[in-house]
């Protein structure tokens, strides 16, 4: 079994998979007349074709250590979540081997705070959303055609090991 060690989510190491999602007061600009900031941050939102949906999930809190027992992905469209309520929440990313299935030898974990969040590039492999020391809500966006393959689930033959560093 593969153990991997969440880290704190961060840009930089998020990059290789997307982009991490928070207020940047560095790159903000006043709007609204001056009562308040905007930061655009998540620019590669896109998909290939598909119909935009915005949702919110509510999860159920897990806890550290876990066993993950698949990973999955969306090769139309990027994935954008956003803890609106959890705490912490879980992030568990891989890039595709050579046979397009998850590389887990490359597997990255990162625990993110409430009011960050990540958009995922279109076909990374990832866990299901996690929420972390208590239930949470994320908001979700992405596009959708309604096929089959807007999601595919990869089933792994030994779970992911995940813990804290």
């Amino acid at each position: 079994m593969q153990t991997l060690r969440a880290q704190p989510l961060c840009a930089d190491a998020f990059r290789p998979f997307g982009d991490v999602i928070a207020f940047d007061g560095a790159v903000a600009r006043p709007v609204n007349h001056g009562t308040a900031r905007r930061a655009d941050l998540a620019t590669s939102f896109r998909a290939d074709s598909g119909a935009p949906v915005l949702s919110i999930y509510r999860a159920q809190a897990q806890s550290l250590p876990m066993a993950l027992p698949s990973l999955e992905r969306h090769p139309h469209s990027t994935q954008a979540f956003v803890a609106m309520s959890a705490p912490r929440f879980l992030v568990v990313v891989a890039p595709a081997d050579a046979s397009g299935a998850p590389d887990v030898s490359q597997a990255c974990a990162f625990v993110g705070i409430s009011g960050q969040g990540i958009n995922y590039r279109p076909g990374v492999w990832h866990a299901p959303i996690v929420a972390l020391d208590g239930d949470g809500d994320f908001l979700m966006f992405m596009w959708e055609r309604g096929d089959a393959d807007d999601c595919i689930v990869h089933d792994a033959a030994i779970p992911l090991q995940i813990t804290l560093e």
